[in-house]
Parts: structure tokens; C-alpha cells; sequence
């Protein structure tokens, strides 16, 4: 096992760090110019998915479900967002994106340029072994 204090540990998670404090920068001025917070385009990305409950948005996001429906009422009031029956339990709502907050949700996506450029200078093979360690990192099967 590597030691914590290891230098080499150390850099990669500066790197990382530094990554993803890159990530949320663009992302929250790329929402800002569709007029939504960072959380709201969260939102509205996972929405753009698949419908889902409100508990599911809320584990996704690691936050308090009351927060998601706040974020939810908000995109609704935008005709971005809906509620609607669950069909196989229908004491529960799903949230779903609209076919305008599906739109908006691609045109948010395609302006995220900081992960694509520096992806783009990557070769194939190199892009799969930096997507199958950070799969390794995070416990998912490859």
C-alpha cells in the first residue's frame, strides 16, 4: 500500500483537486448563462436523463431532498421541468425534464469546453486509461 504522505499521491490529488475546481468554475458560469445556478443545471442534467424521484435526485447531488424540491419548484416555474406520476407507484412523483429543459440541458453540455479541450489532446488508448483508473478510484466495474 501506498503511504499517504507520499509525494507522488500528494500531486495527483492537487491535480485532481485542481481539475475539478476548473470543472465547477465553467460549469456554474456556463448555467449562469442560461440563467441557472449550478445546482438547478445539475438538476436539470440528471433530469435530462431520466425522470426520477425527488430522494434519487437528492442522493445523486448529496444534499437533503427539501433543497431538490426548492431547485425543482424553480425549474418548473421556468416550464423547464415537470412533475408527473410515477407509473409503478403512483404515490410517487418524478421529476422529468421538459423537451424545453432537455434542449436546454444539451446547449449547457456542448458549452463545457474545459473537459473537452484538454480530453481532445488525449489519444484514445490514453482517454480509456485515464476513464477505466478513475472507475478504478471510484469502485465501479470497468
Amino acid at each position: 500500500m501506498v503511504p499517504r504522505t507520499d509525494a507522488l499521491t500528494r500531486e495527483v490529488v492537487d491535480l485532481i483537486a485542481t481539475v475539478v475546481a476548473r470543472y465547477h468554475e465553467e460549469y456554474e458560469e456556463a448555467a449562469a448563462k442560461h440563467s441557472l445556478t449550478g445546482a438547478q443545471a445539475k438538476v436539470l442534467a440528471l433530469l435530462s436523463r431520466e425522470p426520477m424521484p425527488m430522494r434519487r435526485i437528492a442522493q445523486q447531488l448529496k444534499c437533503e431532498p427539501s433543497n431538490v424540491t426548492g431547485i425543482v419548484d424553480r425549474l418548473e416555474a421556468r416550464g423547464l421541468a415537470e412533475r408527473r406520476p410515477d407509473p409503478d407507484d403512483r404515490r410517487v412523483k418524478l421529476a422529468a425534464a421538459t423537451r424545453e429543459g432537455t434542449a436546454t440541458a444539451e446547449r449547457l453540455r456542448e458549452s463545457l469546453d474545459f473537459a473537452r479541450e484538454p480530453l481532445a489532446g488525449l489519444s484514445t488508448d490514453e482517454r480509456t486509461t485515464l476513464r477505466d483508473l478513475l472507475r478504478s478510484m471510484l469502485g465501479e466495474a470497468r
